[in-house]
Formats: C-alpha cells, structure tokens, sequence
C-alpha cells in the first residue's frame, strides 16, 4: 500500500484539507517575512496535490477480497493433492 492509498484519505475533504493546511500554511510563512519556510510548506501543498489528486486512485468497495488475494493467508486448493 503507497501513503496515497491510506484508507484514511479516501474521504474527499481530508485531502482537500491537508491541501488547505498546507497552502495556509505557507501564506503566513510568507506574510510573516520568512519566506524560505514559505517555499518549503508550497513544497509540501504541490506534493499533497500530485499525491493525493494526480496519483490517487480510489478503491473500489465491491465486496470482500477474493481469498487468493488476501495478504498473509494461505492458498486453499480445492481439490486435494495426492
């Protein structure tokens, strides 16, 4: 699983919002004369753009994971081997 796909950022509005933190963030880096923290909190706001808006893909919620694909449980084959 990448950061983006974090089951915590699938709501809209928290990306939205970490997004918004970021850029307001970095608004009062700048009014407050400290621009080279501006620079690095729009770093941050552009980062969570590409991450959270380019890259991310939502899972889809079609149902339970079909047992071959579960992590971390064996394979049960249906026929017993000899």
């Amino acid at each position: 699983m990448k950061d983006y796909e974090h089951p915590f950022f699938r709501p809209l509005w928290r990306r939205i919002a970490v997004v918004a933190v970021c850029v307001i963030w970095s608004i009062i880096e700048f009014a407050s004369g400290t621009p080279f923290w501006g620079v690095i909190a729009l770093g941050f706001a552009g980062y969570a753009v590409w991450q959270f808006f380019y890259l991310y893909r939502p899972v889809e919620e079609s149902g339970p994971m079909p047992a071959e694909s579960k992590v971390g449980e064996p394979k049960v084959d249906a026929e017993p081997k000899e």
